[in-house]
Formats: structure tokens, sequence, C-alpha cells
């Protein structure tokens, strides 16, 4: 069974020695063995490089000067510089909770040292100037007035939308930035057909065409989006398209990686070559980690890497047998009849602490490398925040998430259920200007960077099974790409009408004035019409009365929980709870089932994420109230279609007898859209003739 999340309190737990791995070092060692195994070796603290501001200072007064500027120092090609800098957090062959290093001397923050590194490799060097790629466009050489139009456009949040809806693809707004161009050709595409339409690395497209045969249905519009480097918020992932979009998301990384180290390296022959002194190659960010993956579980990670390695096909896997042991578990857990999307999130490893830095050379993938060395960073929430986090402010490190150019958020309604606050801490991490230089050539910098624009071009694509209001605020947020973003949002036929039983379903509206106000209103709701009717149920023979009440916050299940213990309005309703703070085999649980179904317990509450984690099959259920809707649909025809179908099957209740009731306001519209479906929603929200819906 899942283990229980930490998902109630903010704290990090740091260990001593991953705080020591955090101190700044310096590898003494030459630069072809600088990016090599550190197995067993020694590294000396030094102290921190100057800082960036500090470094800029002395740009400046280098530039005032009356002396001569020197000429450019050329890179050697046998360094074969690949974009990247220095070692850092993540971790080598220590412990995988990441250490932190500085470069040597002669590594920039975007060298890979390898001996081995992409020696006169020609696919290595497939990179041109086409101006169709998007990755050419939007990163590498951006129209400096387009790109000046747009960062003042999104600065001042004007966006432009575009939407298409279908009933087969759903809603497709894309959101672009206001410029005065007014012969700006549409740029919300469906285009994407085939891999062959695709701007991708020769070396990538054997892989992905065996990969991805075909690029159909919702597959569509998420490809030529993905690929033009739009924001994507993506609320129609499934357990059945999971796969083919997790492969998308992660070769459209993989190219990325792939394209910036190429760029770099052909710039270094360009250097080399070049007589002018003036020249400039700006092909760069602070530091090397280019990618960053936020997923729910260990086995999630195993999952993306194995989709990465067959995309890219190394010669070699330097430690993967320690990836295999840390991150994949063979033996099935659970048993065929669990619901298909808790398999696919539970199944395996379901650990939620993780980080882990990969690194790419021309022939080898790299696990557990530092983070400074890595092109992408894969982490729960939870796992990276342990490293960013220090009560030490001198101690903290997030430099290595300066130049992180296209963030990735795969199974984002699992995310939710862990601690949310650790994702949007990630996010507000992102692409800050670095305390220090990390041997960074600023030279090589682009200009973005060093502009403090970064975060206006980073690509951020959230994969998700359903959109919430957590997931809508990262879409205003945290998402400003000056290509644009666009959002996904399927239609549904509501999730009431999938339960396989005919039975009285009741939607109670109840109004808020605002947000803020919801969770004082529902509770007033619910101790005013809920709790009276509780008393009024004519009490069966068995004495089972057989009331499931289903709470989805942990905030508000304590709210009732203490209600019912200390209320005088409940003091004649025997009640046991189930929560996610308590262990499936506990005696808690056990009691808390056995008194529900014998009839001792009049009322059973139920927290959402207990469900959640645990997904029990509680028997003796009669009535289902929903003290407010879950942002799962799957929940509601488990609870309903599920747990009240066995009872009469039991033989315990009748379909006439069995009933469910919902709350919701107008703050729940994605949640009750999902319930009751699109075309009954609207009406359901606006509807003043009455605030009570029946449906049979």
């Amino acid at each position: 069974m899942p283990r229980k999340r930490g998902f109630i309190s903010s704290r990090i737990q740091d260990s001593d020695d991953e705080q020591q791995q955090l101190e700044p070092q310096v590898l003494e060692n030459d630069p072809e063995e600088a990016d090599s195994d550190l197995s067993g070796s020694e590294v000396e603290p030094v102290t921190a490089t100057k800082a960036y501001s500090l470094l800029l200072e002395s740009f400046g007064k280098a530039s005032d000067s009356s002396e001569p500027q020197k000429k450019r120092r050329k890179i050697d090609a046998d360094s074969h510089c690949t974009d990247h800098r220095s070692s850092g957090p993540g971790d080598d062959e220590g412990d995988d909770e990441g250490g932190s290093q500085t470069p040597s001397s002669d590594d920039g923050p975007n060298a890979s040292s390898d001996a081995e590194s992409d020696d006169e490799d020609a696919d290595a060097m497939d990179v041109d100037d086409d101006i169709s790629d998007p990755f050419h466009t939007h990163f590498d050489s951006p129209d400096e007035k387009d790109l000046a139009q747009t960062l003042k456009a999104v600065s001042e949040n004007r966006w432009q939308a575009e939407q298409k809806t279908t009933a087969s693809l759903g809603k497709w707004i894309l959101f672009t930035p206001e410029t005065d161009d007014p012969s700006a050709s549409s740029k919300l595409k469906y285009s994407a057909s085939s891999i062959e339409a695709l701007k991708l690395k020769s070396k990538l497209r054997g892989p992905a065409a065996r990969a991805i045969p075909d690029i159909e249905g919702v597959e569509r519009p998420f490809t030529s989006q993905l690929f033009e480097y739009h924001d994507i918020l993506f609320g129609g992932r499934t357990v059945q398209n999971g796969p083919k979009l997790r492969t998308l998301a992660c070769l459209h990384a993989l190219n990325h990686v792939l394209k910036t180290r190429d760029r770099v390296l052909k710039n270094n022959e360009r250097m080399k070559k070049s007589t002018d002194e003036d020249a400039e190659f700006r092909d760069q960010g602070f530091t090397r980690p280019k990618v960053l993956i936020l997923l729910p579980t260990r086995n999630s990670c195993a999952r993306i890497m194995k989709t990465i390695v067959e995309l890219c096909a190394p010669e070699q896997e330097e430690n993967r047998k320690r990836f295999e042991e840390g991150y994949i578990q063979e033996e099935t857990q659970l048993d065929e009849e669990r619901p298909a999307d808790y398999r696919e999130l539970f199944d395996g490893n379901d650990d939620d602490m993780f980080r882990i830095g990969v690194k790419f050379t021309r022939k080898t993938v790299k696990y557990f490398a530092q983070f400074y060395n890595s092109d992408i960073i894969l982490a729960s929430p939870l796992g990276l925040r342990s490293a960013l986090d220090s009560e030490d402010k001198k101690k903290q490190d997030y430099d290595y998430l300066s130049s992180i150019e296209i963030v990735i958020m795969d199974q984002a309604d699992a995310l939710l259920m862990q601690n949310w606050e650790h994702v949007e801490y990630v996010l507000d991490h992102l692409n800050l200007q670095p305390k220090e230089a990390h041997g960074c050539d600023f030279g090589r910098v682009r200009n973005w960077y060093l502009d403090g624009n970064a975060k206006y071009l980073r690509q951020t694509i959230v994969l998700s099974a359903f959109l919430t209001p957590e997931l809508n605020k990262i879409f205003t947020r945290y998402m400003h790409n000056v290509a644009g973003k666009v959002k996904s949002h399927p239609e549904y036929p509501g999730a009431m009408l999938d339960i396989g039983l005919h039975i009285k379903q009741t939607f109670s509206r109840f109004d808020a004035p605002s947000i803020v106000n919801d969770p004082d209103a529902r509770f007033k709701a619910f101790t005013t019409t809920i709790i009276p009717s509780l008393t009024r149920y004519p009490k069966p023979p068995d004495g089972c009365l057989g009331v499931v009440i289903f709470i989805p916050s942990y905030f508000d299940f304590v709210r009732v929980r203490n209600y019912f213990a200390t209320s005088s309005a409940t003091q004649n309703i025997s009640f046991g709870v189930i929560s996610e703070n308590q262990e499936p085999a506990s005696a808690q649980v056990r009691r808390a089932r056995s008194h529900f179904l014998s009839g001792k317990h009049s009322v059973l509450l139920y927290s959402g994420r207990a469900h959640h984690f645990f997904r029990y099959q509680i028997r003796g259920v009669k009535r289902v109230i929903m003290y407010a809707l879950p942002d799962n649909p799957m929940f509601y025809k488990e609870l309903v279609g599920g747990f009240i179908l066995r009872s009469i099957l039991d033989g315990k209740t009748s379909a006439e007898e069995a009933n469910v009731k919902a709350l919701f306001s107008k703050w729940d519209a994605l949640k009750l859209e999902r319930i009751v479906g699109t075309k009954r929603v609207g009406t359901m929200l606006k509807n003043k003739g009455g605030d009570t819906f029946d449906f049979v």
C-alpha cells in the first residue's frame, strides 16, 4: 500500500550530510577529469566565486578604462564546451539528495569537460540557422525588436486570446502578447500529424518515429503547441494518453538539450577560426541545467528516464544499476481490481522524496550527476525543496535553477494531493539572477539572461487529469512566455451519468460572496441544512444508518470532526473517522469500518486524501453526503457507484432508499462541470429559480 505523505506539514528535513554537500567546493583535478566519476574522491572547500553583481561591476570598470580592450579569450575546441559550467547540487556517487560544487578555473559553467564529450561528431554539429525552427526563433536568435514588444506586453499583462472548440478535442485557448502587427497569423495550430513535421535532431528522428508512429486526437494540438515553445496547461491527461504525452514531452526536452549543446559546439569552432575580436557568440545561460521535470513518485521518474533512454539510445548508461535499485520496484504490489489511475500512480516505488541530475554526452547518459553538471533535473517538489531550503540563508543554493528553459510537470493532479506549497516554492526560485558566477563566461551568456528576462522565455508544461484553481493560478502567475500560453479544457458529459445506478442525486447550491468566504459559508450550509436531515432519517431494522460524509479538504475535515465531537446538535449521532493520517492496517481504521458496517456508527467521516492514497472499499454505505465535490470525478463514481452499488448487491439497501447529496458554490464551477457535465453546469451556477437540483 502507498505510504502516507507529508503533505500537511511544510517542514523540510535536511540531513547533516545533505547540508555538508551543499557547501561550495571546487575540484582541483584536471578539467578532463572534472566531470568523471567522483566516487571516493576528496574535495576541499574553498572561498566562493565572486558574486554576480561584482562581476558586472568589474566589467563596467573595464569598459570605462582608457586602456585598450584585451582580446576575447577563445575557448579551445578540445575543451568541447557544451553550454554548461560547474558541478553542484545533485549527486554524483554519494547520497542522491544533492551536493554543491563550483567549477575549476578551466571549466565554464556551461562546459562539459568529458574527454568523450562529443568529439567531432557529425550529428553534434548539425545545427543550422533555419529561421523556421522554433528553437532558433525563440531561444537562439530571437528578433530583438519583436522581443522588446512582446516583453513589454507581457510585463503589462496585455494578452489577446484565440479559441478553438471541438467535441472531440475540447476547448483550446491560446493567449499571445498584444503587438502592433495586425497581420500576425493564427498561432493556434492542430497541424502536427507525424514526427516528420517536427524540427528534430537527426539522431532523434528514428527512435521518435518508432515510439510515436502517429499523432492523433488531442495529441495533435498538444504537439503543435509544445514544439512551438508555448506554455501549456493541459487538463485532459488520462491513463490511456499519458504514455504518448509523456513521450512527446521527453522528446521535446531532449531535442532542446541536444540543440543547445550543439549550438555551443558549433560556436566553439567559429570562435577558433574567427579573426573578428568584437564577434559575439551568445549561446548560453548562467548554468548548465536547462530542463526541470517535476513528478509525484520515483516510479514516475523511472518511466520518464526509460522514455528518454529509448529516444536517445546511448551506448552507455553510467550509474544505471544504482538508479534501478533506488527507483524501480519490479514486484507488483497492487491487484487488478484497483482503478487504473491508482495503479499508474502507486504501483512500484511510490516514494515522493527524490531528486536526481542527468547528464548527456554523445555516447553516454549519466545518472546522479551533480546538478551544476546536469542537463535535466528530475525531482519531486518535496525532494527539490529540501535541497533549496535551508535555515541558514548563506547555505541556500538555487543558482542551478537560474537557466532552466523548459519545465515539465507531469501528473500534476497527483502533486495537488501532496503539499502544493512545495510546487509554488520551486517555481518561485526559477530563473533568478545567480548569487555567484559558478565559472560563468558572461561573454557567452544570452542578453535576455543578463537583462533578467529568462522567465519570459521559459516554457512551462503542466499535464493534469483535470484543471483546478491551483493549476489556473500556475497559468496566471508563472506562465509569462512571450511565445504565448495555451490552456486545454476538455468537455465533460458528467460523471453522475456513469455511476451505473438509478438513484436520486441532489446538488444544493449555497452563496459565498468570495472564495475567501467559501469555507465559512460551506460550514454554515452544512450545519443548518445537512445536519438536521441526519436526525430525520428513519432508523433501519439492522440499526445501520450507513451515511458516509466525504470531505475533500483536510482542514474542512478537522473542522467537521470537531463539530461532531463537541456540538449538541450531533450528540445523539455516533460517528467514526477515516483520514489520511491513519495507516490502512491500523486499529482505528479497522474499528471505524467494522462499527460502521455493524451500525454502531451511524456516520463515517471520510477524508478526500484518504481515498486518494488508499482507495478504501467501504461496506454498508446507504447514503453519501459530499461536504464538497471532489476534484477528481473518478472519486464521485467510486463513492456513489461503487460504495452504494455494493450495499445494494449485499442487500443492505435499495436503489429507492439510497441517495447522494452534494454542496456546491459558484467557486466550485470546475469540479461541478466534471460531475454534472459541461452542458448543465452553467444553468446550475446561474439559475435563479432555486438552489436545489435533483437528478435521477
